[in-house]
């Protein structure tokens, strides 16, 4: 069995960080800092390509030079409707999971004040506009779990029992609890054998294991916005924001293996070990963009986002049942509850963009971004500065740098106006064929006097992938692959002041 390749490595430590800090590893890095506008319906619908367009509330996140378009005050609220569902690969298994679930993406309002007659003429400054709100700007939830049949003998094949294994190899720490080799031993799934001076696993991979992962995510981040912007001349627009992201994350997972030999006498038929993680965390960033307008058919926009600097805290819950038949029967043992704080800084961003104005009867418009996700990094505490580096190399590791791409177009007829979009986000993933998510979008708009209201249908396909559990080297342990779709309906109402 692996154990004794285990013992080979007990000195490489660094493949292995504080269970206090389970929660933290380069997946959470990533979550926090894959995010893309998910504000009002209108820039939903021709793709969020917001750039240099402008006068949308949800230019705030993207180039808050946009705010600068606009030439009277208003508020507006989007409410959207969710549907999800996630086709996983695993061991040459597929199963599918579907969720629906309702969220408010974007509640704001824009103060302006706009020059008017002789002070129009006289003033440089043509327009100052503020804007506070939220936007939001990621979303966590789906269900999604995957199921396979482990059954072989070599570095290809394993348990995931082997990580209650390997801690208590390393630290031979089974009476105590808070880790996992309590788990393992205390639930008698895991057993000391003298020969070896090695602990060892009653689930066999050779004979054969079933195995399933199974996850519930919900939650998000809402980025409240507060953002001052103004016009230069018709020719100029510069605008900046502070966000505040607010992150809430919640994770209900286990994961499950069922002993395949059909023996009921070799000491194990089952076991579940189950987690939950509850996550949250606000953070602070700054947002700085121009629009240069040469003519009344072309806009050019740049913008700039700094890291957000997150404060996280993370609760964490682990209880492990083991069904070793006669040999102790059922049994459950849990971990205490761990509370873990700790700080997050998500990567630069950059945006370039250009629109075509079509005069009265819209644009088309495309936005280029740039950014490295490698770049993310953790920040513990003093007494886990080792855990930390171990993280931030996983993450330099596994992902890399992403050129993103939106494109829209809006045509406008009298007061109905439709739009049309597409997205493609590169992939993160740096040891992955394939892990880029694609955007759909289609949209209609109507606008009344002071009244406008805008409806977008919106569907997103991407792969992404998981390792369920990471062992010691040389094991090699598989991964699965999560072909997400998501579709939203959103519909946005506002007025204009």
């Amino acid at each position: 069995m692996h154990f004794s390749k285990s013992l080979t490595v007990l000195c490489l430590s660094s493949f292995v960080v504080s269970h206090a800090l389970k929660a933290q590893d380069h997946y959470d890095a990533l979550r926090y800092s894959y995010t893309s506008p998910m504000g009002t319906a209108r820039s939903m619908g021709f793709g969020n390509a917001l750039g240099s367009v402008g006068g949308d509330f949800a230019t705030l996140s993207v180039n808050p030079a946009g705010i600068g378009i606009y030439r009277t005050s208003e508020v507006m609220f989007t409410p959207s409707l969710k549907f999800s569902s996630v086709q996983s690969s695993y061991l040459g298994a597929t199963n599918t999971d579907q969720h629906t679930r309702f969220n408010l993406n974007n509640l704001g309002i824009v103060f302006t004040y706009a020059q008017k007659g002789n002070r129009y003429d006289k003033s440089n400054w043509k327009a100052v506009s503020v804007g506070l709100g939220f936007n939001r700007i990621a979303d966590f939830s789906r269900n999604y779990y995957y199921n396979g049949l482990m059954k072989g003998d070599g570095d290809n094949y394993s348990s995931f029992s082997e990580i209650f294994v390997d801690d208590a190899n390393l630290y031979n720490n089974v009476t105590t609890p808070g880790n996992l080799g309590y788990l393992g031993y205390q639930s008698y799934l895991v057993d000391y054998d003298p020969n070896y001076n090695s602990y060892f696993t009653y689930a066999d991979w050779r004979t054969g294991l079933n195995q399933k992962r199974s996850m519930e995510e919900r939650g998000g981040i809402n980025e409240v916005v507060l953002s001052l912007g103004g016009n230069y001349k018709e020719k100029l627009m510069l605008g900046a924001t502070l966000g505040i992201p607010v992150i809430r994350y919640k994770r209900d997972a286990y994961f499950q293996e069922d002993d395949a030999s059909g023996d009921p006498n070799n000491s194990f038929h089952s076991f579940r070990y189950s987690e939950r993680l509850n996550t949250s965390g606000v953070g602070a960033n700054l947002k700085l963009g121009a629009i240069y307008k040469p003519s009344d058919y072309f806009r050019a926009g740049v913008a700039i986002h700094t890291p957000t600097i997150y404060g996280m805290s993370d609760i964490f819950n682990e209880s492990l049942t083991a069904n070793t038949e006669a040999y102790a029967g059922i049994t459950t043992v849990s971990n205490p509850e761990n509370r873990f704080n700790y700080t997050l800084f998500t990567p630069w961003k950059g945006i370039i963009s250009a629109t075509a104005m079509l005069g009265k009867y819209g644009f088309i418009t495309v936005d280029y971004e740039f950014v490295d996700y490698s770049s993310a990094r953790f920040r513990f505490q003093n007494n886990y500065r080792e855990n930390e580096r171990v993280r931030n190399q996983d993450i330099r590791k596994n992902y890399q740098s992403a050129s993103n791409f939106r494109v829209g177009i809006e045509g406008k007829l009298d007061n109905f106006l439709l739009r049309g979009g597409f997205g493609y986000y590169g992939s993160p993933y740096s040891s992955q064929p394939n892990g880029s998510r694609y955007d759909y979008s289609a949209g209609a708009g109507y606008r009344y006097n002071s009244f406008f209201a805008d409806i977008a249908w919106v569907q997103s396909v991407g792969d992404s992938y998981e390792k369920p559990y990471t062992l010691l080297p040389p094991v090699t342990t598989p991964t699965a692959t999560l072909s997400g779709k998501r579709s939203q309906m959103v519909i946005t109402v506002g007025w204009k002041m």
